[in-house]
């Protein structure tokens, strides 16, 4: 085997055997100075190339968009008319109608409809016309009376006579006069032939338009699952979860949109015919009518079914009466359905922001005309669900969408790195104002504080921290800390700790410090005042570092505690050197650390290696743990007192549990579980002090018997006694269950559980899953565990 182990040795040149070859290291290529810079600048390109790339696929889209319309236009008509019939024909299928059967008949009854009415509209357009002679006197009187009013003097018509005659005496000259032109005024040729080429050529288009939409609508109704597996298999590729839920969305988005557009419409157009009757305009129920189907047209539409009822209360009262009753009774209507009704039934039913909507309508009209218009907000959605559901196409729901792109942390870190601690403020306290919407009982204001600390606050301190010399100026540090100084100032005057509670409160004192950096100042500032609306005693120690002396703090106690905040990305050696420091001043003192930056990274083993007693890694976690030894140290206190007899708590569940209900609801949970992904599920059902689990993949019952455990021993109490969803991300960082045993026995980490309810009897159990790794729930996943829920009860009410 040749290689390069043969190349040092030496070659003797009596030796007949020819020299090996020696073939030189390959060296690394090296450029040009000037080649390199090259490709440097090439490099930074790379973005703008990418613009330019997009810019020019959007206008090559945009130009097939426009030249493609006569293509495109009936084939999107056809697409929207079918998702408006589509769920007749599915209907009518059910029934035991073939499919193509069912989508003729649908089609050709829509037709009739739209027929029907259109006949109904002419009819009455016809009644109208024939009475509108009757109306040329009052007509020709309004007329004279406001060329009346015109024409009268005002205060300008010295001013404007002035202006007038230099305008004459400026713009006059000579001009040779013109030699005069003979103009001949030939007829056309009218005749049959001629007037019915003149009809073909004004209905044909539109006929042929017509014809070739519902030909594609019948196509589309019959085959609709050959066309939906086509749209999947183009949008998704080997991706069908992403292609249905996308197609999923957009179809309930713009059904929602289209049912609350009737209903929008219909509550304009009802009164504004009751109202156009009563007034006495002609053709009160026409104009209705009207008003339900232009209102489909955006912006146009609402101006046109207020003209012609104005026009026509103009023409027929001889005096102003009528036409100012018609306008205020529209201005009436306008300004109910915009500000009331709109906002009420719309909320996020297309999910577009006001703006994207009019740009759209701007948009899709410049490409298509009126049918652009009618078709701007369903085509617009789509746009929106693609961008929602595939990453490149993302830009379109930042552009589109009405959520904001920016999440709260992140928006009040950008007011505060802006200097603008008045919309900060704003945005905290409304944010506190939602969280404690949410919170029931003493604690509710607490709670709500404690969670923007953990949800806003917090991760608004990290992003700082991330971009302390990443990105962040000397000027933006500065405006970021003294901004959200002044923002905890205000929170805490807000919602201050209460006065008279120093004398009251128990327990050890409390001391927050920040480790070195101002933002883990601020951070012990924010820990403190949580604690505080609790009902602990806290003191702080703004800013410590390694100066942990006697003179630098509050004197300790033994049996204090001290808090140690941290937002350095390796704090360890850090921490140690505070907590030895600390233990130095006073060695029987509790010390927690919560090293902020290492988020989720944080076991039951963390404090460790930090030389300190617990750590905590959320100032509701930290809170929870204190107050708790508090609430064990108060009852260690009251031991030796007479206890009062324990009050029983009724059984609230109502019904039996036999072998039948278990069987159904064991199938239940491993369905449950399966759905989410998760190890365990549980139904359970308070009964007294115990709570009765018909249905478990952690408890396993003997034969016919139902498992009970104890109320207090469970995770399940939390939420029967919130009545609330609740969801622990990691069992070991909440105290309230960390030592449950049957959580310890089976290395339970993650639970989140919802309350079952009867009509009759309020909460009474509740259905949880759990699983053996920390996790989280995201808004739409605790909206179907809770719909799972409410299903399981109504099942319960209908039995």
């Amino acid at each position: 085997m040749s290689g390069s182990g043969h190349a040092g040795k030496t070659v003797h040149p009596d030796n007949d055997k020819p020299a090996p070859v020696v073939v030189p290291a390959a060296q690394p290529a090296t450029l040009e100075p000037s080649t390199r810079a090259a490709l440097d600048r090439l490099v930074g390109m790379e973005s703008l190339l990418r613009a330019a790339a997009g810019l020019t696929v959007a206008a090559v889209i945009v130009l097939a968009l426009y030249f493609g319309r006569e293509l495109l236009v009936p084939i999107a008509l056809a697409a929207f008319l079918g998702f408006l019939l589509d769920p007749l024909v599915t209907r009518l299928k059910r029934l035991g109608l073939p499919r193509t059967v069912a989508a003729i008949f649908v089609t050709v009854a829509a037709v009739a409809i739209i027929a029907g009415v259109a006949a109904y509209m002419l009819s009455q357009m016809r009644a109208l016309s024939a009475d509108l002679p009757t109306y040329q006197g009052s007509i020709r009187s309004k007329l004279v009376e406001l060329r009346q009013q015109l024409k009268a003097p005002s205060d300008w018509d010295g001013a404007l006579s002035t202006l007038r005659v230099v305008s004459k005496e400026i713009e006059q000259v000579d001009e040779p006069p013109r030699p005069t032109q003979t103009v001949v005024i030939a007829d056309p040729e009218t005749g049959p032939v001629r007037t019915a080429a003149l009809w073909m050529e004004r209905i044909g288009g539109p006929a042929v338009t017509a014809g070739i939409v519902l030909l594609f609508v019948v196509l589309i109704l019959i085959d609709r699952d050959g066309l939906r597996d086509r749209i999947l298999r183009v949008m998704g590729g080997g991706n069908l979860h992403v292609a249905t839920d996308a197609l999923s969305e957009a179809g309930t988005r713009i059904g929602r949109y289209l049912r609350m557009q009737l209903i929008v419409n219909a509550t304009y157009g009802v009164p504004l015919a009751l109202g156009l009757f009563l007034i006495g305009v002609p053709g009160a129920f026409l104009w209705g009518a009207f008003a339900i189907v232009l209102r489909f047209v955006p912006y146009l539409g609402p101006v046109l079914c207020a003209v012609f009822p104005l026009l026509l209360a103009f023409a027929v009262d001889p005096g102003w009466s009528m036409v100012i009753w018609t306008l205020g009774l529209i201005v009436m209507l306008e300004v109910v359905s915009n500000n009331i009704i709109e906002p009420w039934l719309y909320g996020a039913s297309t999910g577009l922001s006001p703006l994207s909507i009019i740009i759209a309508a701007m948009f899709w009209t410049t490409l298509w005309g009126p049918v652009g218009l009618i078709l701007s907000t369903p085509l617009t959605v789509c746009l929106l669900v693609l961008g929602r559901h595939l990453p490149g196409l993302s830009f379109f729901e930042t552009m589109l969408g009405s959520e904001p792109v920016l999440d709260v942390p992140n928006r009040l870190y950008q007011r505060l790195l802006a200097g603008n601690v008045i919309d900060a403020t704003e945005l905290a306290t409304d944010a506190i104002d939602g969280y404690a919407a949410q919170y029931e009982g003493a604690d509710a204001t607490a709670d709500a504080v404690v969670e923007f600390y953990d949800a806003v606050a917090i991760p608004t301190l990290r992003l700082a921290s991330a971009n302390h010399t990443a990105a962040a100026t000397a000027q933006h540090r500065l405006q970021f800390t003294t901004g959200m100084a002044e923002l905890l100032q205000e929170i805490q005057d807000e919602w201050p700790v209460r006065a008279g509670d120093d004398d009251a409160r128990r327990g050890a004192r409390i001391h927050c410090l920040g480790a070195r950096w101002e933002v883990d100042a601020l951070a012990a500032q924010m820990v403190a005042h949580a604690l505080g609306l609790h009902g602990l005693d806290v003191r702080i120690t703004a800013l410590v570092g390694g100066r942990v002396t006697a003179s630098g703090m509050e004197r300790l106690r033994p049996g204090d505690v001290v808090c140690i905040c941290a937002f350095h990305p390796a704090p360890q050696a850090l921490l140690r050197q505070i907590s030895r420091r600390v233990r130095r001043l006073q060695k029987d003192v509790r010390v927690i650390a919560m090293p902020l930056a290492l988020v989720g990274q944080l076991d039951d083993q963390a404090h460790l290696g930090l030389t300190v007693d617990e750590c905590a890694g959320t100032v509701r976690e930290i809170a929870r743990r204190l107050t708790l030894a508090m609430q064990a140290s108060g009852d260690a206190a009251t031991e030796g007192v007479p206890a009062q007899p324990a009050r029983r708590e009724p059984v609230h569940a109502g019904f039996e549990i036999d072998d039948a209900l278990c069987e159904r609801h064991r199938d239940l949970v491993r369905q449950v579980a399966d759905a989410f992904d998760v190890a365990h599920a549980q139904i359970s059902w308070r009964d007294g002090g115990e709570l009765a689990v018909s249905g478990s993949t952690l408890v396993v019952a003997g034969e016919g018997a139902v498992a009970r455990l104890p109320e207090t021993e469970t995770a399940c109490r939390l939420v029967l006694a919130s009545g609330a969803p609740v969801v622990i991300e990691d069992v070991l960082r909440d105290p309230r269950v960390a030592e449950l045993p049957a959580f310890l026995r089976h290395r339970i980490r993650f639970y989140a559980g919802v309350p079952l309810r009867r009509a009759d009897a309020g909460v009474v159990g509740s259905l949880c899953i759990m699983d053996t790794q920390p996790g989280r729930l995201d808004d739409s996943e605790l909206a179907l565990l809770t719909s799972m829920a409410d299903r399981l009860s109504s099942t319960l009410d209908a039995s």
